[in-house]
């Protein structure tokens, strides 16, 4: 059925329907991205994976995901956004079953393209459905609700992970999206209404999309690569990368319809908002990839005591991103958006401080709290501004091309990090090898992350959230930045960029 005109109510049964459906579908995917970094050191034991195979473990996924999720929004669109919601799902729940049963590492690697391909499809699916079918009145609070209850799904995701990992094998992980998908897909057939946007015109920019996975799978192979040896392959895959690349902004620069529309970029507030999630999520990719491992390998922990560890970022995240929303509109992003990162930076320096043998109390827990609260000070401001920085008409495009900046960071920086800090080969997998490169790792990131603040001191304004609705931007368009009138709010929140390196 059609979405009606006047929307669900929001404390209907077809609102709570509509919930638990779009709930659960990007559930799937923020499960996944917790469980998956857990499980890495024993995915690479039991199939003899090197430490560039569980790059791509996590990098397959990622690389699909950043280069199509603008494109599954638009096919959503277009077609039907329940459509290309279930076909996201099934594709996810598909090659979930495929990564549990995959004899080899090869076989995982290719299984998680194929879940990038899902979640791209059924992630901007499940928030569109909310915005299309609820009623004006209740978007806001639907959207608070779908938020808050993922980020459940992605704290519990640890607990359950890493005791799966431990009382079964860790390709349990994957086999309980199969209940999860089959339920997603027979509810949503039931209980959501289809709808699409009836000002969605043109062709889809399919050889944007295209440009844009060899551009980035050819650059990231070569940079996972490079450090065994700089190969014939290697270069002509460096080569062939930065070719499609450079085609990809071309061709967006041409197509009348881009998947990525450059004009955006012409604010100088949603510029300098991206290039700060850009530069912090670069870090946190690498935090949350070698981390969890260095737990496990370096200090002996249990799988759910390793995905446990990080538990109070995601506590400090549910209790503090709100405020420090509502901290940003009082006070201007500027400000957050420079201490957030400065304290990201400290709880990473805090990290050179864990060594085997040390107490969790003592040493971990403390790098883990300053390391939350600087993150619960930058994902609410820096999402708030990308969104304040563009007319409400392209809040849907802002939102989706800072989610796709944040996991190409991710992307990148898991490629070309742990070979930064010598975790190259086996070297992953051997304790003093990992305990050496993590504490490299962190200081890498630390850098990246005083990067971040610098960038937000020198380029963030203090008033992108303060304008009145209504002023618009100016007839320059796009062109609206720092010192000039401001572009009004959206009128609906939008979904933060993901917060790990995993899925």
């Amino acid at each position: 059925m059609e979405a009606n005109a006047s929307g669900v109510a929001f404390q209907s049964g077809a609102g709570r329907w509509l919930l638990a459906v779009t709930i659960a579908g990007s559930g799937m995917a923020f499960l996944d991205s917790t469980v998956v970094n857990v499980a890495l050191p024993k995915i690479g034991e039991d199939l003899n994976a090197s430490t560039s195979a569980l790059q791509w473990i996590l990098n397959g996924y990622l690389l699909t995901l950043a280069s199509l999720i603008l494109l599954g929004g638009s096919l959503g669109d277009r077609l039907g956004r329940r459509r290309i919601f279930q076909v996201g799902v099934i594709l996810f729940t598909l090659a979930s079953l495929l990564c549990a049963v995959a004899p080899n590492v090869e076989l995982l690697i290719f299984a998680r393209l194929v879940q990038g391909i899902g979640g791209a499809l059924l992630t901007p699916g499940s928030l569109a459905i909310i915005e299309a079918s609820f009623r004006p009145a209740d978007r806001a609070r639907a959207i608070g609700a779908w938020s808050g209850l993922g980020g459940v799904a992605g704290a519990i995701g640890p607990l359950v992970g890493g005791w799966l990992i431990g009382a079964i094998s860790w390709r349990a992980i994957f086999l309980i999206n199969l209940p999860l998908g089959a339920f997603v897909v027979y509810a949503a057939a039931r209980h959501v209404p289809e709808s699409h946007d009836p000002n969605a015109t043109g062709k889809l920019d399919l050889s944007g999309a295209v440009l844009a996975a060899i551009g980035l799978g050819g650059t990231t192979y070569a940079l996972i690569e490079a450090p065994e040896g700089g190969s014939a392959a290697v270069i002509a895959t460096a080569a062939i990368g930065a070719a499609a690349l450079i085609g990809f902004f071309w061709q967006e620069m041409r197509s009348p319809n881009p998947m990525l529309p450059l004009r955006v970029f012409r604010s100088r507030q949603f510029s300098a908002a991206n290039a700060v999630t850009f530069v912090v999520y670069a870090a946190l990719g690498v935090v949350f990839f070698l981390l969890v491992s260095f737990l496990q390998i370096s200090m002996g922990y249990t799988p759910i005591e390793a995905g446990s560890a990080s538990l109070p970022v995601t506590a400090l995240m549910l209790v503090g991103s709100a405020r420090a929303g509502e901290l940003a509109q009082r006070i201007g992003p500027r400000i957050p958006l420079t201490f957030g990162p400065l304290i990201i930076a400290a709880g990473m320096l805090l990290m050179l401080r864990i060594n085997p043998g040390d107490s969790y109390v003592t040493t971990v827990l403390p790098a883990v709290i300053v390391f939350g609260l600087g993150l619960t000070l930058v994902v609410a401001p820096v999402t708030a501004t990308v969104m304040a920085a563009v007319d409400s008409a392209n809040s849907g495009i802002a939102s989706g091309v800072n989610n796709a900046v944040a996991r190409v960071a991710g992307l990148l920086a898991v490629a070309v990090i742990p070979s930064i800090a010598g975790l190259t080969g086996d070297k992953f997998y051997e304790p003093d090898q990992m305990t050496h490169g993590f504490h490299v790792g962190m200081v890498v990131c630390a850098v990246l992350a005083l990067a971040g603040a610098a960038i937000a001191w020198t380029t963030i304004s203090a008033d992108v959230l303060h304008e009145e609705e209504g002023e618009g931007p100016e007839e320059c368009d796009y062109t609206c930045g720092v010192g000039a009138p401001a572009m009004r709010p959206p009128r609906e929140p939008a979904a933060a960029p993901e917060l790990t390196g995993g899925s």
